[in-house]
Formats: structure tokens, C-alpha cells, sequence
């Protein structure tokens, strides 16, 4: 599983040539902006945030284990694609790989530290939940 983090004008670029069916898309989106457009044959999952918080994510974290387990690679999206989406990224990186780290080393992202401790207990609590 391959995890990706893009803007929002990263996405819609990579959209317009056609995203990889083994592709599923986790979208970050500012309800004053509204939704991003999304094709039909990804699965996907859009976040809409109000400020920093969103409260769906349980549903988030089923997400990404039905996209791990059908061995789909994750693209995720925000705004500027350093911070909100980087924060979901590293949070997935750290729970499956254990180097989530180097998201946050990488000058390239500025992982939004509230994001990634909210996906990475929800990842956990998933994970605790299909153990039973």
C-alpha cells in the first residue's frame, strides 16, 4: 500500500489525467469551499472540516482498513496538501509501517499534529474493534 499526500490543485490535475483504479481517495475539504470532484469507479471518502475538527473519524478509519485489505493504494487531499492531509498520511504511515516519522522530518509537509493523533487513535481503536 502506497500513501500519497496532494493539494487540492495537485488532485484535480491528477483527476483530469485519470486517477489508478487501485486508487482510494481520502478528501479533506473546507465546507466553505465544498466537496471536490471525485470519480465514480475510486472508492473514496470526503471530510468535510470545520476548522480543524471533524467527527467522523471511526468512519475514516474503516475506510482505510477496506482499502488496505482490498490493496488499494491511498491518496490523501487537502488545500495545500502539507498540512491536514499530510497529518492523515503519517498517521496511517506510523500505524502500518511504524515510520510515520519521516513525514514530519519531511520539509515538504507540515503535518497538522491534531489530525494525525485524532486518525491514528481511531486506526487503533479499528483495529481493537476487529480483533473481538
Amino acid at each position: 500500500m502506497r500513501i500519497g499526500s496532494y493539494s487540492r490543485a495537485d488532485y484535480e490535475s491528477l483527476f483530469q489525467e485519470g486517477i489508478p483504479s487501485d486508487s482510494a481517495v481520502i478528501c479533506f475539504y473546507d465546507i466553505n469551499k465544498g466537496s471536490m470532484d471525485l470519480p465514480l469507479h475510486i472508492d473514496s471518502y470526503q471530510v468535510a472540516m470545520d476548522g480543524l475538527a471533524f467527527d467522523d473519524a471511526d468512519v475514516l478509519a474503516h475506510f482505510v482498513f477496506y482499502a488496505k485489505a482490498a490493496g488499494l493504494n491511498i491518496i490523501c487531499v487537502c488545500e495545500d496538501g502539507m498540512t491536514t492531509s499530510a497529518g492523515c498520511m503519517a498517521a496511517i504511515i506510523q500505524f502500518f509501517c511504524g515510520d510515520g516519522i519521516d513525514v514530519f522530518v519531511n520539509d515538504c509537509y507540515f503535518p497538522d499534529k491534531q489530525i494525525y493523533h485524532v486518525v491514528f487513535n481511531a486506526l487503533i481503536k479499528e483495529s481493537l474493534e476487529r480483533e473481538e
